[in-house]
């Protein structure tokens, strides 16, 4: 990536996260000229009323702000993916290389392999996409489509360890760019939608959102969107990750490979990056959610299958699985706002036949997962998956950030080896989890490290 990571480094386990957005970044005027020449961008806001009315009619009176989306759908390659992916994609041109290489089974390998037709370069598209009897995955299996459709190579592979193995084997065999989805300028590429966001809603509702729901998963998606609305001035709008609760299922196994039925926004990316970022393929993740995330919620997947059919049902959009996380959250959450509030969810993203419900489902029951009606409550990643029997039983569960916060201090020490803490260490957790000093040092000290501070 032509990035000297070195030269933001701070003595002890900090680094210049601020410096490093800046200087390896691009400025916003830059990153929306890139986008638009790109078909990025500039993306429909648009208030869901009869999804807003039905939400209200389980509301306490006076309750129950008003639903409005942000439709990424409209971007090339169908997602705010696209917003990253142009970015990568004109750096490595800018750079000089001849194409660029993706690791994903997600949405950005397709927005990669858009922008790389559209500006001329080779992309080789990784995925994980089988368990070892070769079965993969529907969701998984229409974005391998896409990416061959718009030129790329894709190269499926079994659950584990290979895929880090076989990506870095073919950057070093092809020479080309790593458009990893953490690098400072990919994570910059969203900061345009946070901040089309904030311009949006003045201009339609004469005021900044009071808050914003981000599906959540390696977490860049709610930081550059943050950072955007933070551009944007809009500082006291509430930031909200949700993600999809699979706990239970382990994402490296090949025996739960198949048992989950939606392949991101869920606990299984979304807690380990929320705690340890720079778990990531770059030595300093730009994606650092604690620093901008207010809440965290959980669905559960019946929830969302049903939310993502009533979209289409009541409302006429038909949206892809990982941005209606975020959608299920706020019909939840809105009945907790006052109905004269603004809630934005700030994602959709395209659907197709993979990507839809009824291929999940059927996957899902071959693969002994009963498919019902019932509380939500009573769902098991992997076992079940149960729909709400009303729409009253749809809810966004708090996870505890306080525990969020202890872990990514108890991983500071492990990581780190820490046996002692200065001044800059403190500061920088301090900045990295949104705490202050007293909780930090408290933290750091029940851990067994020494404050030289």
């Amino acid at each position: 990536m032509q990035i000297d990571y070195e030269q933001f480094e701070l003595p002890g386990i900090g680094f210049d996260y601020e410096r490093m957005m800046k200087e390896a970044g691009y400025s916003m005027e830059e990153m929306q000229k890139i986008q638009l020449d790109h078909g990025v961008g500039n993306t429909p806001l648009i208030e869901l009323r009869n999804l807003s009315a039905l939400s209200r009619k389980y509301a306490p009176k006076g309750k129950g702000a008003r639903i409005v989306v942000k439709d990424e759908a409209a971007n090339a390659s169908g997602s705010f993916k696209a917003r990253r992916a142009s970015i990568a994609v004109h750096h490595a041109k800018k750079l000089g290389y001849k194409g660029v290489i993706a690791a994903t089974s997600g949405n950005y390998g397709a927005a990669v392999a858009s922008q790389a037709a559209m500006q001329g370069l080779k992309c080789i598209v990784v995925q994980e996409c089988y368990d070892d009897q070769k079965i993969g995955q529907p969701e998984i299996l229409e974005k391998q489509r896409i990416c061959e459709a718009y030129g790329a190579e894709v190269v499926q592979l079994t659950v584990g360890p290979e895929l880090f193995s076989t990506h870095l084997s073919l950057l070093e065999d092809t020479g080309y760019f790593n458009a990893s989805l953490y690098t400072p300028f990919g994570i910059a590429g969203v900061e345009t939608l946070g901040y089309e966001l904030a311009m949006q809603c003045r201009e339609k509702f004469g005021k900044d959102p009071e808050a914003v729901v981000c599906t959540n998963a390696g977490g860049g998606n709610l930081t550059g969107t943050a950072r955007g609305l933070i551009k944007a001035g809009a500082i006291e709008t509430k930031i909200i990750g949700a993600c999809i609760d699979l706990k239970g299922l382990h994402m490296a196994s090949n025996k739960d490979f198949n048992r989950k039925s939606c392949t991101t926004g869920h606990t299984g990316f979304s807690l380990p990056f929320t705690t340890w970022p720079d778990r990531s393929d770059c030595p300093r993740n730009a994606a650092r959610v604690l620093r901008y995330m207010d809440e965290l919620v959980t669905v559960k997947q019946g929830e969302l299958f049903y939310i993502t059919q009533a979209l289409a049902v009541l409302e006429g959009y038909e949206r892809g699985p990982a941005g209606n996380t975020s959608l299920t959250a706020a019909f939840a959450l809105a009945q907790q706002m006052d109905e004269d509030q603004i809630l934005v969810v700030q994602e959709t993203e395209y659907t197709s036949a993979g990507k839809h419900p009824m291929p999940q489902l059927t996957f899902a029951k071959a693969n002994g997962v009963d498919v019902v009606f019932g509380s939500p409550d009573d769902e098991v990643p992997g076992q079940n998956l149960v729909f709400p029997a009303d729409p009253s039983m749809i809810k966004a569960r708090p996870y505890d950030m306080d525990k969020a916060h202890k872990s990514y201090i108890k991983n500071c020490v492990n990581n780190h080896n820490m046996t002692s803490a200065t001044e800059e260490d403190i500061q920088f957790i301090m900045a990295e989890i949104k705490c202050d000093r007293d909780y930090v040092v408290a933290e750091l000290k029940d851990k067994g490290v020494t404050i030289n501070a």
